[in-house]
């Protein structure tokens, strides 16, 4: 494992790397410092950029863009309460209160440094634990690996979204569009309806940017929100005392935010708020939570940058995504021919050290990016949403088209993005279809090879595998009781 993180540092240490992840950090710092454009949608825009590079290059460009963009939302959250992206709204909390105050440059200075110090610490463990764990996942079989899918596809949609049923629905839909095209066992097509261009399946790049990116455009649209106040950035800069009574808050909402990003489904949000709920409880002072209190600050984005880095464990070793923008990265990795897995790791182990160690020396170029840059990006909040959304247009349907130069993926883009449209406005989550559409084919082609071993006649072979039975039997109580519990917490619609 030395030699391979060795010889990772090496790959890591490219010109090329670190000048199109400053440019990555910055475009996401840009998109997320919009109000009303969100991280997902810079993601979903410029993940085909990724596809002409090599991936030591292209990888950490959209990590770039990741990190860039949690941050860059907490900008308007805290200028003019209007938060770029769901992670930054315990953010504009306290945010918002202390530019009402004249101190917002104090509060942007303490988001951007509880941010890299979270994103750090987060990476740093994700680079010693992830090794340990794709270690264990080297020694599952197809069994394992199939209970394993599929219990993640489950707890997925018992955590997302307003509805399990909903999500389950959804999770449904994603699984059967991932059965269309040709059978991988059989070589016999499925579900093509007689059109050639769907042989292979359906692409995964204009699904991603259909189902993301085209309801957030046309949620900006519908929204045309206007800033009705304006607070330029005020105040002196953040000092070293305030910062070192704000570390305890900080340390504690990292360890939070980093056990919430190893478990797919939860994501940025529920560790900002939980962070957040942390430091107020802990606090000798909850009143001032809410009303332009640092720590509050500090916390929500200290939590929500330390899921940054731990989401990758589960993506790279299993191939699950933690959420919707690993879900994106998951897209980056198969178009580079890195399949997430276990086989991964011993074909590739090389590469993925790299990409660890650049997310690492990310956050150093972070700091720097953004100390710099904050009064350019505290005036983005000026631009009229109108000249914008044209532009984020023509770059979803470029990228959509430039990668295989296909007008069958326009087409797709387009149903994807309606079928988007659909879901949102009936309050269904994209999240578990997506899922289900990525994690389809390895959990089918698992589930046949334990057939297979089962000489095809009963899953039983699948119980008598004592991992992929315990995995099953303690964690079916577990995801009954989650289900039950949200279907009685949701009013009947």
């Amino acid at each position: 494992m030395l030699d391979q993180f060795l010889a990772g540092f090496a790959m890591a240490m490219r010109l090329d790397t670190f000048v199109l992840m400053g440019a990555g950090l910055f475009g996401g710092m840009l998109v997320g410092a919009l109000p009303g454009f969100t991280t997902l949608m810079a993601m979903a825009i410029l993940l085909p950029i990724s596809f002409f590079l090599d991936p030591i290059v292209g990888i950490p460009f959209l990590l770039g863009v990741y990190k860039g963009g949690i941050f860059g939302g907490s900008i308007p959250a805290i200028l003019v309460s209007m938060p770029g992206t769901g992670a930054a709204v315990a953010t504009s909390r306290d945010g918002y209160a202390l530019t009402k105050q004249g101190k917002s440059r104090k509060a942007l200075d303490m988001a951007l440094f509880s941010s890299v110090f979270g994103d750090t610490a987060s990476d740093i463990f994700t680079i010693f634990m992830i090794f340990p764990i794709a270690y264990l996942v080297m020694q599952f079989g197809p069994p394992e690996l199939f209970a394993v899918l599929l219990l993640s596809l489950v707890i997925i949609a018992a955590t997302s979204g307003s509805s399990p049923v909903k999500s389950l629905i959804m999770m449904a839909v994603g699984l059967w569009l991932s059965f269309i095209g040709t059978d991988p066992l059989g070589g016999v097509e499925r579900f093509t309806f007689g059109l050639f261009d769907l042989k292979s399946g359906i692409p995964l790049l204009p699904m991603l940017i259909g189902v993301f990116a085209i309801p957030e455009i046309a949620a900006v649209v519908i929204r045309n929100e206007k800033v009705q106040q304006l607070a330029a950035l005020m105040g002196e800069r953040l000092t070293r005392k305030e910062f070192k009574a704000s570390f305890r808050t900080i340390c504690r909402s990292t360890v939070i935010g980093t056990g919430i990003g190893i478990i797919p489904g939860l994501g940025q949000v529920v560790a900002a708020m939980m962070g957040y709920s942390a430091a107020k409880n802990a606090s000798d002072q909850p009143e001032t939570f809410g009303e332009g209190n640092l720590e509050g600050v500090a916390a929500a984005e200290a939590a929500n940058n330390a899921v940054n880095g731990p989401t990758m464990v589960p993506l790279l070793t299993l191939g699950i995504p933690g959420d919707n923008v690993t879900a994106i990265l998951l897209g980056a990795f198969v178009a580079q021919g890195l399949r997430p897995g276990p086989q991964l790791f011993e074909e590739q182990g090389a590469t993925v050290f790299a990409i660890l160690i650049a997310m690492v020396f990310a956050n150093l170029m972070f700091l720097a990016i953004g100390y710099l840059s904050i009064p350019f990006f505290s005036r983005l909040v000026r631009i009229k949403t109108s000249v914008l959304v044209p532009v984020v247009i023509m770059f979803a349907f470029a990228g959509a088209y430039v990668f295989r130069s296909d007008t069958f993926d326009l087409l797709m883009l387009v149903a994807f993005g309606v079928f988007g449209l659909i879901a949102k406005a009936g309050k269904f989550d994209v999240m578990p279809m997506v899922m289900g559409f990525i994690l389809g084919p390895p959990m089918e082609y698992a589930f046949g090879q334990t057939i297979a071993m089962g000489n095809g006649t009963t899953l039983a072979f699948l119980f008598d595998e004592r991992l992929a039975a315990l995995g099953i039997l303690t964690a079916t109580p577990v995801i009954g009781f989650l289900l039950w519990r949200r279907m009685r917490s949701v009013p009947s619609e």
